[in-house]
């Protein structure tokens, strides 16, 4: 099996946004703006939790894959490339995690 990634998901989803909205569930929820897209991006984020939380690993492998490809279509929407996200996470490998999210404030 050869290696997917991230990139290449986010390839995909750039492709499939220069769809028509009849044809692709991408477009379609481009078209419906950063309101629609967040709107999936929590649905899919809640679902995800549930599943992690109820123990169900088939569920949250499922579930998991939506959200990852609704973060990617939301980060599309609004103009974010994956590359942006990785280069912060990339920045926060350098101390550690609580002392990371110290600095940036209360969350």
């Amino acid at each position: 099996m050869s290696e997917f990634s991230l990139a290449d998901l986010e390839a995909i989803i750039a492709e499939r946004a220069t769809a028509s909205p009849d044809t692709s569930h991408t477009a379609q929820l481009l078209a419906g703006g950063p309101a629609r897209c967040a709107q999936k991006l929590g649905e899919e984020a809640i679902e995800a939790a549930i599943a992690g939380a109820l123990g169900d690993r088939d569920a949250l492998v499922g579930e998991a894959a939506d959200l990852v490809y609704h973060l990617l279509v939301m980060l599309r929407c609004a103009d974010v490339p994956l590359a942006d996200v990785l280069a912060e996470l990339a920045s926060r490998t350098g101390q550690s995690g609580l002392a990371e999210k110290a600095s940036r404030g209360s969350n």
